[in-house]
């Protein structure tokens, strides 16, 4: 199960994090988002010296004792952050959750109204996020 989702600007700043553990702090999930973001990092580092290396998925990033955080980066190197619960997921299943996080973000940017590097505050966003939350990204 997802337990945070988590939007990540270009310069490391958080636009947006959810988290579905109610009984987990929200703090614990941000220092664990911020540590998958030196691996993130690391690894576009890494594709721009790779020919061909132009992947948005960047499979798992952060194994910890209990949760697995996984990335995916933009073409505007937005990060766009999941950590499950689950020890073992199937990465179609984790490409599916970011291709539709993907699109909710795109339509959340998309509003005339939004401010390009603040945080995301749209209740249709926040609707979007919370019913991947509950997608199972399981074996």
């Amino acid at each position: 199960m997802i337990v945070c989702m988590a939007v990540v600007g270009a310069a490391n700043s958080p636009l947006f994090l959810h988290t579905a553990a109610q009984e987990e702090d929200p703090l614990k999930f941000h220092y664990i988002i911020h540590c998958a973001l030196d691996v993130v990092d690391e690894r576009l580092n890494a594709k721009t010296k790779t020919p061909g290396g132009n992947d948005p998925n960047l499979g798992l990033l952060y194994p910890t004792e209990d949760y697995r955080v996984y990335g995916y980066v933009t073409n505007t190197k937005i990060r766009l952050l999941i950590a499950v619960d689950e020890l073992e997921t199937k990465a179609a299943e984790v490409r599916e959750v970011f291709r539709r996080f993907h699109v909710a973000y795109v339509d959340a940017v998309s509003n005339p109204f939004h401010q390009q590097g603040h945080a995301i505050t749209s209740k249709s966003f926040v609707a979007k996020v919370r019913a991947l939350a509950t997608t199972n990204c399981s074996k």
